[in-house]
């Protein structure tokens, strides 16, 4: 019985709590995400993401799973493009950092990927 729980205001973190939500690292700069798609033919969907993020099934069904290791600390990315472009893309930028390079989850076909319908003029009904 003489155990109390310590509670803190709402909105108010933690030491620990902070420590985890520093802002992550940017490891690819946007202008490395863009010359991969000219370079490669590769496209980085997730960067720094956690597993859940990166296993998602809302990517196209052609996604790897690129697991690195940049200054001891173990990276993914959800990325698009032949498993050899990718790898040629990341060891171009992390030499022997690269781990595993896997399939992703995605179950959205690869041509309907970003696909959005153009909403052309209605018609007119005949009578």
């Amino acid at each position: 019985m003489g155990g109390q729980i310590m509670t803190k205001p709402l909105g108010q973190l933690s030491q620990d709590e902070k420590a985890d939500k520093k802002e992550s690292k940017v490891i690819w700069s946007k202008k490395e995400k863009e010359e991969s798609k000219e370079k490669y033919g590769c496209e980085i969907l997730i960067e720094n993401g956690s597993l859940n993020d990166v296993m998602t099934t809302e990517a196209p069904s052609d996604a790897w799973v690129v697991t690195y290791e940049v200054e001891g600390e173990s990276h993914r990315d959800l990325a698009r493009g032949s498993r050899v472009k990718l790898f040629d893309m990341y060891y171009d930028k992390f030499k022997m950092g690269i781990k595993i390079i896997d399939y992703g989850r995605g179950n959205i076909k690869p041509n309907l990927w970003g696909y959005q319908s153009a909403q052309g003029p209605k018609k007119k009904k005949r009578k």
